[in-house]
């Protein structure tokens, strides 16, 4: 069965838990990886070329160490015609080296940034497909931060590990076959301290992806709390609450700096003790160098050249500890992403499942019961049949059922118990697209995007039929005030539509629901938020949109329910009266009681 909300809050706390020790989805990458393979290989080609040159500059290096280290004999070569020999063959070398290094840092970046697009879109589209109550116990915040930082961060990795690891590797190969070819002895006595180096900057980097996963929650959890803030800022004010509010914030702020001051304290003691090694292994060279000089088993200018190729392998060492850092803490963004792609929505469609044809309208539900806590039912056994075309008004005290009912008709939620019928037909047979398709929905805060009021209107059409468009306002009474803006129907709406009245959001909704042409409509608090006049208006516009629609009402205004085709008085989950304003009236009950206090 479905999750309930219960379930959902245990799901939504699984996405931030730590992962399991020896479990990495880095492997799970590489489908995104293997569609930029043509970008790759031509990367490779160049990041080659690059990493070749080292070891062919450090062998032409003998060449400057044999002039200065020369005398003046008959034969010796003249030290300027051999500098300018070796300067000549330099540049040309370097130029050629810099024209590959373009082209791998190039092709590296577009490849990474496709993966790291790529990997956005479908976790995106995974979000998407989640349940309501999946996003009504998730933080905002927290799935922003890793819908845009952890996947730059995977991004990132990927192009170091093509465009900085990849090099270093082959340039260590490279050189290190240089180093032997000239002395296996000196490279035998350098390498002893390889183990301990890889010993430690393995340690560290299982350290760096430990701390780095509590930083990365903590900056979810700082910028949650920056959602919150923000979107409240107005009951913050109205309760001179701005000092509670910074201590807060302060304190979530405080948290984030310790997490990532462990992170860098860390760093802060690699890199030394690398160092140091690092030293030693660079004494230990020079000493033995010097006796195999003094032995006659190297000559000075091998010597010298040497010491250039052990050079060129403390930039690739450095990089290769710093990117397997990088590597670990971009391991903790790949866990959290995956984490959400993994999340299984709680309303799924049968593998059978087909379209729900254009429907009449009748809905009914058949002994259902629905709770979000098993030890506490919201929905009771609870058994309904609307007509097509009957207007359906619930009214009862908050917590009744009635918000719960409705979401059951498009499926927001399944009941645990019992089913819903729309034409005859188990809902949980058809699509979810084809189901909502056929359902509209007017809610008490209409919700706005950043956008044209035309595109607001149009929500969910890729393809704008402006006249269409027009006409959904007009039947919502919304033509004439967007006529009266200098745009029209392009005016910009705010975030959230906030430089438009309630009246004016409300009847954009409403055109909303027109343009999607409807046969059940599910109007929800429709008017409760607004002034007298701004409600007149919108009513007019709701009596015109339900003329021969199956419409659901929750109202506790009554005056807006009494032309329903049939009231539904509902407590703790079950309807306890049935019937015409008329008839309820008369049978003095609990709805008689709710007309007496608002109109005494």
């Amino acid at each position: 069965m479905p999750l309930n909300s219960s379930h959902a809050i245990s799901t939504t706390i699984s996405a931030s838990a730590p992962r399991k020790p020896g479990r990495s989805h880095y492997w799970r990458l590489m489908p995104l990886v293997r569609r930029q393979r043509k970008t790759l290989f031509q990367a490779l080609l160049c990041t080659i070329l690059y990493s070749a040159i080292w070891p062919v500059l450090a062998y032409k290096s003998q060449i400057l160490f044999k002039v200065i280290g020369q005398g003046n004999k008959p034969g010796d070569i003249d030290p300027i015609i051999g500098i300018i020999d070796l300067i000549i063959f330099a540049v040309s070398i370097f130029a050629l080296q810099k024209v590959a290094q373009f082209g791998m840092d190039s092709l590296m970046a577009r490849a990474s940034l496709a993966v790291a697009f790529d990997l956005r879109k479908e976790t995106f589209s995974k979000l998407q497909s989640q349940s309501l109550n999946y996003f009504e116990t998730s933080q905002t915040g927290d799935l922003s931060y890793r819908m845009t930082e952890d996947i730059d961060r995977i991004g990132e990795v990927v192009y170091k590990i093509a465009h900085q690891f990849l090099p270093c590797v082959l340039q260590l190969i490279g050189v290190l076959g240089y180093m032997i070819y000239q002395s296996w002895q000196m490279t035998l006595a350098t390498l002893i301290v390889a183990p301990i180096l890889a010993v430690l900057i393995g340690w560290f980097g299982e350290r760096m992806r430990s701390f780095s996963s509590s930083s990365q929650q903590r900056v979810s959890d700082l910028s949650s709390l920056l959602v919150e803030t923000f979107s409240g800022i107005r009951l913050i004010k109205a309760f001179a609450a701005e000092d509670y509010s910074t201590t807060r914030f302060a304190a979530e702020a405080e948290r984030n700096r310790e997490a990532k001051f462990s992170t860098e304290r860390l760093r802060a003691i690699e890199y030394p003790v690398v160092g140091f090694l690092q030293v030693l292994a660079f004494c230990a060279l020079f000493f033995l160098g010097v006796w195999l000089i003094a032995g006659g088993k190297l000559k000075p200018e091998e010597f010298g050249s040497y010491c250039i190729a052990v050079t060129m392998l403390i930039d690739p060492i450095n990089l290769l500890a710093s990117n397997y850092n990088e590597f670990k803490q971009g391991e903790a963004s790949v866990d959290r992403i995956y984490e959400l792609i993994d999340l299984r929505p709680s309303i799924t469609e049968l593998s059978g499942a087909t379209d729900l044809p254009a429907i009449k309208g009748k809905v009914e539900l058949r002994q259902v019961s629905f709770f979000y806590e098993s030890d506490r039912p919201v929905l009771q056994n609870l058994s309904l049949t609307a007509q097509p075309g009957q207007v359906i008004a619930l009214v009862g005290a908050s917590g009744a059922g009635k918000s719960t009912l409705v979401n059951l008709i498009p499926r927001f939620y399944d009941p645990q118990d019992g089913m819903l019928l729309i034409d005859d037909r188990d809902i949980r047979t058809v699509t979810l697209k084809s189901l909502r398709r056929q359902i509209g929905i007017v809610p008490q805060e209409t919700t706005l995007f950043s956008g044209t009021i035309a595109e607001n209107i149009a929500f969910g059409q890729i393809n704008i039929d402006f006249a269409a468009v027009e006409e959904a306002a007009k039947v919502a009474n919304a033509h004439q005030f967007i006529s009266q803006f200098t745009q029209g129907y392009h005016t910009w709406v705010g975030e959230r539509g906030v430089n438009l009245s309630g009246g004016q959001r409300q009847r954009l909704a409403i055109a909303r629901a027109v343009l999607l042409n409807p046969q059940i409509l599910i109007l929800d608090e429709a008017t409760s938020a607004l002034d007298s006049e701004s409600e007149a208006l919108v009513q007019e516009a709701l009596e015109r949109i339900m003329k021969g629609r199956t419409v659901f009402i929750i109202a506790h205004r009554l005056a807006t329910v009494r032309k329903s085709d049939r009231i539904l008085v509902m407590e703790k989950g079950a309807i306890v009266e049935s019937g015409r304003h008329e008839e309820l009236l008369a049978q003095n009950g609990r709805y008689a009681g709710f007309y007496a206090k608002q109109f005494s």
